[in-house]
């Protein structure tokens, strides 16, 4: 896969990040992360080198905030920000289209494994339905009615369940980041790919 940045732009792109003011160096990686609709996030592996970069050629500098170290654009980085205006419209054109090819990249591996997936709940629900019938066979034969309420409710308290369980799961990751366009297209394409196995496996 191509770099998400070109030679140089990350650089520029952080300049830019700080003209609007100091920024620690989780704050510019979740700037990025945002930017990116979450589909890329640099690691500190990549970010604070660059800033490190940056200091030393007195673009920005750093002042200590309690624990956490911020960073600030200076005149003279200002001035070469305000000098590559032109180029930073390219960067950003440049990070539109890779968020798009990024989007496309991972919409294929959810496509992907949404195939594994539709093969995994079909072989789940025909083994179902296999114990249900064996089930179904032995309580007849052994001459014991078949409760449909029962198993009514039980099938009612298992979706229960599995709604109160992933609702936890939701907010749980929501209260770390916020969720993504795709993490949402993500949930709906697996609730939708059950419901139809569900449906299916009851008309079955």
């Amino acid at each position: 896969m191509p770099p998400v940045f070109a030679h140089g732009a990350l650089r520029l792109y952080l300049l830019a990040l700080l003209e609007s003011g100091p920024k620690h160096g989780y704050e510019l990686i979740k700037a990025l992360k945002e930017r990116f609709g979450g589909t890329y996030s640099p690691s500190a592996g990549t970010i604070y080198p660059r800033l490190g970069k940056l200091e030393e050629e007195g673009l920005v500098a750093t002042e200590s905030v309690g624990r956490r170290t911020n960073y600030f654009i200076t005149a003279a980085g200002l001035a070469e920000l305000n000098s590559r205006r032109d180029e930073l419209a390219g960067v950003e054109n440049d990070i539109s289209a890779s968020v798009r090819r990024l989007a496309d990249n991972l919409r294929e591996d959810i496509r992907s494994n949404m195939r594994g997936l539709r093969a995994d709940l079909a072989a789940t629900a025909e083994a179902a339905r296999s114990a249900a019938r064996s089930a179904d066979f032995r309580m007849t034969g052994n001459r014991q009615p078949h409760d449909g309420n029962r198993t009514l409710k039980e099938a009612e308290l298992l979706l229960q369940a599995f709604r109160d369980d992933l609702r936890i799961e939701l907010r749980l990751e929501a209260s770390r980041q916020p969720l993504s366009p795709l993490a949402l297209e993500t949930v709906k394409t697996v609730l939708d790919q059950a419901r139809i196995s569900i449906r299916n496996s009851l008309h079955g």
